[in-house]
């Protein structure tokens, strides 16, 4: 019996390769607004929600609203097909959904936004539930999707692991009590995730499938 009966991935990052179409969308908002985008170091963007990396050049946060539309427009239109699965992926989902673990998202990406990327990248039927972002800002960080996706029903006294890249994943982890798995082949690395003490570190899918399975 595997130690978990559910995983909740976040997608940039950890499931997908998104960092090409992302940071050419960052890239068009920026001069969109006025702001140099090579005065800035846009790897810093791969995960955290936008309004609250946009929130860094405006106070105004009708600007912020403007840059997040911008951008989000721009993302639909081509940004969001510059992705790739990441080798090993479509496995270990496989053998995870085979040894019966349910499976879920929780991204910062909005669901409207990411169900076409899973959709389009043959993932979305892997999972029990898709848990993003809103549009609007009332579930906006990682702490509050993973919420979301933890008051399902089904998830009640469920023994649940968290993974992800990014710090926001292991401290939206943190906020829900939820034990936290770091992939290090995406954009976060070792030095980042440590510090939250994760119960694993992955160098890849395989390793991560098999620790989830683990007795």
């Amino acid at each position: 019996m595997a130690q978990f009966d559910a995983v909740l991935f976040d997608v940039d990052g950890t499931l997908i390769h998104s960092s090409p179409g992302i940071l050419a969308t960052m890239e068009y908002t920026f001069r969109a607004m006025g702001l140099d985008p090579s005065k800035v170091d846009l790897n810093r963007y791969l995960g955290p929600p936008l309004r609250r990396s946009f929130g860094e050049h405006f106070q105004d946060s009708a600007m912020v609203e403007k840059m997040v539309d911008i951008y989000r427009t721009q993302y639909e239109q081509e940004g969001c097909h510059q992705c790739q699965v990441y080798p090993g992926v479509v496995e270990m989902l496989t053998t995870l959904k085979e040894a019966g673990i349910r499976l879920y998202t929780a991204t910062s990406k909005p669901t409207v936004v990411v169900e076409p990327i899973l959709e389009e990248q043959g993932l979305a039927s892997f999972f029990d539930f898709i848990g993003g972002a809103s549009q609007d800002s009332s579930v906006d960080t990682k702490t509050a999707v993973m919420e979301q996706v933890l008051a399902r029903p089904e998830l009640q006294n469920a023994r649940i692991l968290m993974v992800g890249d990014r710090k926001d994943d292991m401290k939206g982890a943190a906020d829900c009590a939820v034990p936290a798995a770091g992939v290090l082949y995406g954009y976060g690395g070792r030095q980042e995730l440590e510090p939250f003490q994760p119960i694993f570190l992955a160098e890849d899918c395989q390793a991560l499938t098999q620790f989830i399975l683990q007795d």
